[in-house]
This record gives structure tokens, sequence and C-alpha cells, in this order.
């Protein structure tokens, strides 16, 4: 289940490896029927899930559900879902987790939680309809090299490094203009020796490591994301240093995430920015290295009879 509309093209990736290890091709239902406001309807027969999307659509009692792909300014319309799903026995890994995806979704929150679980991150302050006083107090308690972010966002949309007054007030315009909340952190330092920003992206799932990406951003102005012309390269996984997998897979579990992908500075000091629910998946070795063990372990889930419902 994605939502149709993405481009990042999940659901075809999710759908070969389905069929790679049961020989079966599974049903691709679009998540958006399901959102608030939406024409399908999720009920339960005894612990079974029905789908009925609407609209003169076939109705669908999976066993097994993989959720995917959703956009994080539609998560919060999924939840009524949610709710239902985690009331049945339908195995699904991470999907029915409302108060996990809250805390990856919502940047205060991951920052809270990274505080309690001591993960390596910038230091960080929230803005909510900031008066300027506040905004040159936040700029001048992180040292006037920072890095502003809504609370919720994607592919590094509406990020921007700021290092003084009068683009501190354009940022604070911006973000007031549209009505957004926003966070301002410390800079990481992540700059090479040829003035490149410098990330990891490491996937992960329960407490292993499936997938490494150096991501490396000419501009240093810019967040290191693909969508912002960052270059990604795939690594192999025994490149990751041990104290790296292990602050990978413990900043996924701070936020109460089975799967997750992780973003990682280690130039200048570890530092975590975010875990990504669904992290892209589309890209070259993504089918081998992502796509089915994830579909694997929702596989033996179903085959264990356990049932989709970590609370944090």
């Amino acid at each position: 289940m994605t939502d149709h509309r993405s481009t990042e093209q999940s659901a075809p990736v999710l759908a070969t490896a389905v069929e790679m290890l049961t020989g079966r091709q599974p049903v691709l239902a679009d998540a958006r029927p399901f959102m608030t406001g939406g024409p399908g309807r999720a009920t339960t027969n005894g612990r079974s899930l029905l789908l009925e999307p609407g609209r003169d659509r076939p109705r669908v009692a999976p066993d097994t559900l993989i959720v995917y792909e959703i956009p994080p300014a539609d998560r919060t319309r999924f939840e009524g879902f949610q709710s239902v799903l985690r009331t049945t026995d339908t195995a699904t890994i991470g999907g029915a987790d409302i108060v996990a995806w809250r805390a990856a979704t919502d940047k205060r929150r991951t920052v809270r939680r990274f505080a309690v679980a001591g993960i390596p991150h910038a230091p960080t302050l929230a803005l909510d309809a900031p008066s300027r006083a506040e905004v040159l107090d936040a700029f001048a308690a992180l040292g006037r090299d920072v890095w502003a972010r809504p609370t919720t966002g994607v592919g590094g949309e509406h990020v921007f490094h700021i290092t003084g007054v009068q683009r501190l007030f354009e940022v604070a315009d911006f973000y007031a203009d549209l009505g957004q909340s926003w966070l301002l952190s410390e800079d990481a330092r992540n700059v090479d020796r040829r003035g490149r920003r410098h990330q990891l992206r490491i996937v992960v799932l329960g407490d292993r490591v499936l997938r490494v990406c150096e991501h490396m951003q000419n501009d240093p102005d810019a967040p290191c994301n693909e969508a912002r012309g960052a270059v990604s390269t795939l690594l192999p996984a025994g490149a990751l240093s041990a104290r790296h997998s292990a602050i990978a897979v413990d900043a996924t579990r701070a936020l109460g995430l089975p799967f997750g992908g992780v973003d990682l500075a280690v130039l200048g000091g570890d530092c975590v920015f975010e875990v990504n629910v669904h992290p892209v998946i589309n890209v070259e070795g993504g089918l081998e290295s992502v796509a089915l063990p994830l579909v694997r372990a929702h596989l033996d889930r179903a085959a264990s009879g356990a049932v989709d419902g970590t609370v944090c």
C-alpha cells in the first residue's frame, strides 16, 4: 500500500520483491482512499482486515500488508487507518506504528527522542511564530552558523543555511508566510577538504544495516539530498564502521521504528539529522539490498503469526 501519486515509485520495486519471494503478484493498493476524507473503508472481520477502496473497486482481505511511501504531510490523515490495522492479525512491519511515525515526521519530536536516547545530533531550537528577538536569540545561542528546516518536510525542501542576520530574517519571514513551525540547528561542520557537504544514508531493518550510500553536495549551502543536487554513491555494507552501524540502529530504535533510513554526518563529528520512515528504494540495487529483505521480513512475520503492535 503506497500513495499512488508519489513519484518515488516504490510500489513496483516492492511488487517485484513479492513476486520473486512468493511467485505471486501482490495487490497494489492505493493508500489515498483510506486517508481521512477518502472514499475507502478499513474494517475488521474478527481479527482480519478488510479493505474497501470504494468507487466499485474490489474488496481485499490481506494477511500481509506492506505500507510504504506515505508522504509526511499526509501521515496524520492516515492514522485512522493505522488505528484499525493495529487491531488485526494482518502482518506488517511498522505500518501501524502511529507514535513512531509521529516521532520521525515531526522533527521537534525527533530531537526530543534523540536527546533522551543519547543519539548524537546537532543542538537544535524549535520556533513557532517567533518574534524577531526570539529568532535573534536562537541564532546567537547556536553560534550564528545554522540550518533552518520546517518541522515537517521532505527531500530537503525549504531548508536553508544561514550565517547572517539579514538572511535569518528572510527565512523567518518565509516560514511565517507559509504558517510553518521550524527548527534552527547548529551547523554540523560536515564539510570535506574540497568544501563539499558529506553525509551517509544508512538503511536499517531491526538491528541490521541493509544499505549504505554516501551523499556528496558540491554546494555547501544546500542540504545533502539528491533532490537538491547531491550525488549518491552506493558503498559496500562492510565500509560502515561498527560505531556508525550502532548509531544508525540506535537512532532508528530511539524513534520506535523497526525500519528506516538514517541520515548521518561523520565529518566534523557524528551527527544524526533524521530517520526517514520510507527511504527511497527505486534506486540502483534497491531491490536486492532493501526491498527483498523488507518483504522477506513481512512474510516471516506473517508465518509466525506476530501482530504489528509496537508501543513507544
